[in-house]
């Protein structure tokens, strides 16, 4: 195992272009750590830099203490999984896992049964005298990790290992590269454009936007205290509703329907934003729907345009004087598409930003 540590780390490329702005951070031994945002937002590329795959334009970056910036790969004990499984077409399963340790010149004893114990925790044991062609992409993302801890080294990092798996094979190689993390006890920094594999993966995730860090917590921490806008929307599934208004004597007004802060918000906060634009918020999932009135909660009065039946749950599609949002239900909750009805939104489940900053604005001061 390895901590890391980040100190101003910069990418300026040499066209001007920047692409990573000040990421600090302190990885701590054994974590899994999840670089998390939308395409171009610097997280591979802070991936790459860690790697020594891309030098730091700026910045100092540590392992276990020691300055390794102008360290290549192979002196930072670092094993990479790209994207694209990087396997050799010619050679088979075994092969494959042990190249690099053939090229290190390990024993062949050593080799046989570090690859033998190594398929045994993939599941590849049946398939070593295989080529990568004869595989399924979940068996090739397997050897592709394969060959990652067969080196045994103490930091790992993946770069969107499974977006080349559909659906079901990337939730079987989430919770199986969450085991294989348990058991090594590696250093993990794996980088994803999935919010999903984020929350169900990592110990903290770090969102990132155009180059700059947003917020750094555990999933806990950015379900339920999000810092801004961004950070609220892109965390969840389906994304935070937003809905603008001024703020009016403690009071937002949704069209025809009222939101009264007092009852959640100290008096200095609603002084402070009084006659200011801001954004209301609350999960899809917060909500209910056709239960009697709840006196700590919310309750709007929508129109459904649209219903879809999920199994577990139902996505209700609804607007409410040209406001849309979507709500989370019960599937027998679902409302008939057209049909005005109420859904309530509990006193503890809702979220104001600054419209100006989109920062989080805190209701309760302490």
């Amino acid at each position: 195992m390895a901590y890391l540590t980040l100190r101003g780390i910069n990418k300026i490329y040499p066209n001007g272009f920047h692409a990573v702005h000040d990421f600090n951070m302190e990885i701590e031994k054994g974590e899994f750590i999840v670089f998390v945002g939308s395409s171009g937002c610097g997280k591979s590329t802070t991936l790459r830099m860690i790697a020594g795959l891309e030098n730091i334009s700026k910045g100092d970056f540590y392992i276990d203490g020691e300055r390794v910036n102008d360290k290549g790969p192979r002196e930072r004990g670092v094993a990479m999984v790209f994207q694209s499984y990087a396997l050799y077409p010619h050679m088979t399963v075994y092969d494959n896992l042990a190249f690099g340790l053939t090229l290190q010149g390990v024993d062949d004893d050593v080799i046989e049964k570090r690859v033998q114990s190594t398929a045994a925790i993939l599941g590849l044991t049946p398939y070593l005298e295989r080529f990568p062609r004869e595989l399924s992409g979940g068996q090739r993302q397997r050897v592709a990790v394969g060959r990652a801890i067969i080196r045994k080294v103490n930091i790992f990092l993946m770069d969107e290992p499974l977006s080349n798996l559909d659906a079901k094979q990337r939730v079987t190689m989430r919770s199986e590269i969450t085991q294989i993390h348990r058991e090594t006890g590696a250093t993990t920094i794996y980088v994803t454009h999935d919010q999903t594999e984020a929350m169900t993966m990592a110990d903290r995730i770090v969102v990132m936007k155009e180059g700059y860090i947003q917020q750094i917590g555990t999933p806990y921490d950015l379900y339920f205290n999000p810092v801004n806008m961004f950070v609220a929307g892109f965390i969840g599934e389906p994304p935070m509703n937003f809905a603008e208004a001024v703020l009016k004597n403690g009071k937002l007004e949704l069209g025809e329907n009222v939101i009264d802060l007092k009852p959640v918000a100290d008096k200095a906060v609603l002084d402070e934003y009084e006659g200011k634009e801001v954004v209301f918020g609350f999960r899809p999932e917060a909500v209910k729907v056709g239960f009697a009135a709840d006196a700590d909660s919310y309750r709007i009065r929508c129109m459904a345009d649209l219903v879809e039946l999920l199994g577990d749950n139902t996505n209700v599609y609804v607007n409410y004087d040209g406001i849309n949002s979507i709500l989370k239900v019960d599937p027998h909750d679902s409302p008939e598409i057209d049909s005005a009805f109420e859904f309530a939104i509990p006193y503890g489940s809702v979220y104001l930003f600054d419209k100006q900053t989109e920062k989080r604005i805190k209701l309760r001061k302490d």
